[in-house]
């Protein structure tokens, strides 16, 4: 076997191992479980891609960025590296490779989704594999005190014991002490292969400028233009606020293009390769942009509005100047964005309302019960994440535990004929494939069957026929599709009154509304400080920086003056006139409140009310006036 320098420099051609780096390999190595904290562009992929070439058995990567996905995969491959990724984006002949090579061993890194691991037929394939490492992708999504917490992440401890993986390596660019604490307790992790390499970026000069809303296009393109071409992102909170910039920027002569998530899959992968390929100097994005993106030469970030807390702000300005020249990073602050930003926070806490009725609908559930979580969010009218963050709750308070989540429909297609298929059987097994395929529905060229009924039909488990139609898949015999996916749960211990429990999680949720609103205020607090920005940004996450950087706008002496917010009230008129409108996805004042915020909910979009010229219309005012006046009206 290679030696863990040899393989640096002959397979991923690179000299020196940067910061930190070999301390987690060696902790890897020696089968022990790590926390990797590393700024933006540290090296975190190294950590597990080199290892995972040592370690026998398959790395299982999991990252919640289809693009970070593609593009790691693309690049190991260039490397002679056998990895792959599993999304939404592969087709039945990639599928049927990539389980090939999983099945031989020929795969040694294997990138998927944390929804990806709810999938039972997936789980089954990977109980099978001898998995040597997981590697954990964004791991701050794991803590509830962190930014971005994503309830499927809280899972992938257990899930990890389950699989019986070798070790775990947890990776970010932004967690608190708080966070990384918490990461830690989840997989494992002993303090001393806690490693963390620092925040400080000596190469970036932050600047805080404060703007009033109507000078902010005037000064990005000051400064775009009084600088030599240069690739740059401009960080905006709102996708129509991309469209408008990049529109704008371009009637000036610049290389600029929107990217957001509202764009179709093709013309957004044409902005990244154009921006990668230097054919486009700038891109204006939502922060669906950047994340995975590996270009070293970003010479500046721009926020043109405010960053929805500090570790967003981090993570972003990350992506400039990861070759180690110098790079710069302008915020235009504005204390009038914290009203959209604060609506769209206020926008997710579910009606109490709602919330009572899905926790009462959920107790009332037998011992055995099944859900899919799209159609609760429309029968409450509650998101889906929401949803998927109170079942989680209601497992961690130990009311319910999740099973294993299923499909609801398979379609068959037969590759030959189905006498064929059957021939190849002894009598008995043959007798009960026929059977199964009696009681499906055949169409022309797919027999759907439903698993349950099927099961119900014969008078068999339902595992025994999952797994004769996922042999007959392995065996190329058939082609497979799936839809209807729904979660399976056990009732633990309901409670015996479920007042008590429906106050505590209003209170869980209400909690992170007010834990995302301080976000927002650090990022005015730390914008409008007169102290070093570098210190006060590493401070944040617990680092300690010696002397002030000398190279920030508070250190070259400018005094930020941030202008005082402003807002407007909301417009009683149209409160008024969309309650006489009497909509019945807007029955309730939050309900109300959120769709004259520019908010949609699950039942507002399937009436289409996003459409409607009202939409959107009270969004400059706070969120707690329009539910106010909702209230009043």
């Amino acid at each position: 076997m290679q030696d863990v320098q040899q393989l640096l420099q002959q397979t991923f051609n690179l000299q020196t191992f940067r910061p930190g780096q070999q301390a987690v390999i060696d902790a890897l190595l020696a089968g022990r479980s790590a926390l990797a904290v590393f700024p933006t562009g540290g090296g975190k992929s190294l950590c597990y891609q080199l290892p995972a070439l040592m370690l026998d058995g398959l790395t299982l990567v999991v990252s919640p960025l289809i693009a970070l996905m593609k593009d790691q995969v693309d690049q190991l491959n260039r490397l002679n590296i056998p990895a792959a990724r599993l999304d939404s984006s592969v087709d039945a002949g990639e599928l049927q490779a990539i389980y090939q090579g999983l099945d031989d061993g020929s795969i040694k890194l294997l990138y998927v989704a944390p929804e990806r691991l709810a999938n039972e037929r997936f789980l089954a394939r990977l109980k099978r594999l001898s998995i040597s490492m997981m590697a954990v992708d964004e791991a701050h999504c794991v803590s509830e005190w962190g930014h971005n917490f994503r309830p499927d992440y809280l899972k992938l401890a257990q899930l990890a014991r389950k699989l019986k993986v070798g070790r775990v390596l947890a990776l970010t660019a932004t967690a608190t002490p708080q966070v990384a604490e918490q990461i830690c307790d989840s997989f494992h992790i002993a303090g001393a292969d806690h490693i963390q390499t620092g925040f400080f970026r000596p190469n970036l000069a932050l600047a805080v400028r404060p703007c009033r809303t109507d000078e902010r296009d005037q000064y990005l393109l000051d400064q775009l233009t009084s600088r030599s071409a240069e690739p740059a992102i401009v960080y905006v909170t709102l996708q129509k606020t991309a469209e408008t910039v990049a529109a704008f920027l371009q009637a000036q002569g610049l290389k600029a293009q929107a990217y957001h998530a509202g764009l179709k899959d093709e013309p957004r992968h044409q902005v990244q390769e154009a921006f990668m390929a230097g054919e486009t100097d700038i891109v204006v994005a939502t922060i669906a942009f950047g994340m995975g993106i590996d270009k070293a030469d970003i010479r500046a970030i721009y926020h043109y509005n405010l960053p929805k807390s500090l570790e967003n702000y981090m993570q972003e300005i990350g992506r400039a100047g990861r070759d180690g020249q110098p790079s710069h990073c302008h915020l235009l602050a504005n204390p009038d964005d914290l009203t959209v930003l604060e609506n769209f926070t206020y926008g997710d806490t579910p009606d109490s309302e709602s919330l009572a009725a899905l926790i009462h609908w959920l107790l009332a559930q037998p011992a055995q019960f099944d859900l899919a979580v799209h159609e609760l969010s429309g029968q409450f009218d509650v998101r889906p994440l929401v949803i998927n963050t109170l079942l989680t709750y209601l497992e961690l308070e130990g009311v319910i535990r999740a099973t294993a989540p299923f499909y609801t429909e398979y379609k068959v297609a037969f590759q030959g004929s189905r006498e064929e298929i059957l021939a190849g059987f002894n009598p008995e097994r043959a007798a009960f494939l026929e059977r199964l395929f009696a009681t499906g529905k055949q169409g022309r060229i797919w027999l759907t069957l439903r698993p349950i009924d099927a099961a119900q039909t014969l008078g068999d488990d339902r595992l025994r026929i999952l797994n004769a139609l996922n042999y007959l898949e392995q065996q190329q015999m058939i082609e497979l599709r799936v839809a209807g996916v729904r979660q399976g749960y056990r009732m633990l211990n309901p409670p015996a009154e479920s007042e008590p429990l429906i106050v505590r999680m209003q209170e869980q949720f209400a909690l992170r509304e007010q834990r995302d609103i301080q976000r927002l205020q650090q990022v005015c607090d730390w914008a409008g400080s007169a102290d070093c920005h570098q210190q006060a940004l590493v401070g944040y996450f617990g680092e300690t920086l010696a002397q002030p950087c000398g190279q920030c706008s508070a250190c070259l002496g400018e005094q930020p003056q941030l202008p005082s917010r402003r807002h407007r009230a909301p417009d009683p008129a149209v409160v008024h006139a969309m309650r006489e409108e009497n909509h019945q996805a807007l029955t309730t004042p939050r309900q109300l409140a959120r769709f004259l915020c520019g908010i949609t909910s699950p039942r507002a979009s399937r009436a289409r009310l996003a459409r409607h010229p009202s939409f959107g219309s009270q969004m400059g005012a706070p969120f707690s006036e329009v539910l106010a006046a909702c209230e009043s009206d």
